[in-house]
């Protein structure tokens, strides 16, 4: 039986140890949901992969939390 793929959580903090970034890899690639914050802590950017391929709608956020951007990926 062929191995399955193993999906695998990513976390890269900033030297503050607040989050940089957050989300799962799978064989190597991003996968899935991700969430990009500021050095603060607040969240700048949701976004989604599959596979390492940038798809669905990803959200840019001010600091107050308010999207100002989506951008669509096919």
């Amino acid at each position: 039986m062929p191995d399955q793929p193993s999906q695998h959580p990513d976390v890269t903090n900033y030297a503050n140890g607040t989050v940089k970034y957050r989300g799962a890899n799978l064989d190597g690639q991003m996968h899935g949901p991700w969430e990009v914050f500021r050095t603060d802590g607040s969240l700048m950017r949701a976004e989604r992969f599959d596979r390492g391929r940038q798809i669905g709608t990803w959200k840019t956020f001010d600091r107050d939390g308010r999207a100002v951007k989506e951008t669509e990926f096919g």
